[in-house]
């Protein structure tokens, strides 16, 4: 991808061992910058470890963080490769069909291995994207130590298990995304009585994948898009950045 040849950053793909004789392939992304940085895991839609999800790695690098993206299909293709190794709606069915005590595992690791780099801070959060945005609202039900989850037009978890997140959340949807979005009053509710913090936005004639398709919905995605991405930016910086006393 242009984009991604074009970048000042510096990406490379890394491999780490996930447990039980498990690896994983990722896309890691360096920021520009004198100090550790937070980490941020960009978990890939439905569609696996694109070109697409590699670029917004390198965009949210961009804004200061490493950023990690884990190839979720890693090992599991022809040969033990990744995601290039599906064809058409093969990819979908294999995502569909991936064992959620595995994902959970591959994420803990994924978080273990950058906040170990000499580059990374100690402190991370998650976005994912459709289905990487419920798997990111379902890991910060069960990780204490995530510092943020992001959820792009990801369905929410099941009610019971809200109670044990401990991190702020930002949703991000689409209003003609009735799927995913109809889902999140009920969320809203349960997390406002168990008194966690959930911040909404649901963007008005926007649809699914808003940030990926933004020349679609007569403008509205684009508008999704462009604001969704300013808080994306401004969440993390706020929850995961260490504040520091400026000078008089």
């Amino acid at each position: 991808m242009a984009a991604l040849k074009a970048s000042p950053r510096h990406g490379e793909w890394v491999k780490y061992d996930a447990g039980q004789g498990d690896k994983v392939d990722a896309w890691v992304v360096y920021p520009e910058r004198g100090d550790k940085a937070p980490v941020v895991i960009l978990i890939h839609e439905i569609f696996g470890l694109t070109d697409w999800a590699r670029a917004t790695a390198d965009q949210l690098a961009a804004e200061g963080f490493l950023v990690i993206a884990p190839d979720f299909l890693s090992g599991k293709g022809e040969g033990g490769a990744g995601t290039p190794s599906f064809k058409g709606d093969d990819v979908r069915t294999a995502i569909r069909n991936l064992d959620p005590a595995e994902l959970k595992r591959r994420l803990d690791a994924t978080a273990a291995w950058a906040t170990s780099q000499p580059a990374g801070g100690k402190k991370y959060g998650v976005v994912g994207f459709c289905w990487g945005g419920g798997v990111a609202f379902n890991w910060v039900t069960q990780q204490p130590e995530l510092g943020a989850s992001i959820v792009y037009y990801g369905v929410s978890p099941k009610a019971e298990t809200l109670s044990t997140i401990k991190a702020p959340v930002l949703g991000l949807y689409g209003g003609d995304d009735a799927r995913v979005t109809n889902t999140v009053p009920p969320t809203q509710e349960e997390m406002k009585r168990l008194g966690k913090r959930y911040d909404v936005k649901i963007y008005e004639g926007a649809g699914h994948a808003f940030l990926r398709q933004q020349n679609g919905m007569n403008g509205a995605n684009l508008k999704a898009a462009t604001d969704g991405w300013a808080r994306t930016v401004a969440f993390l910086k706020e929850t995961l950045e260490e504040k520091t006393n400026s000078l008089p």
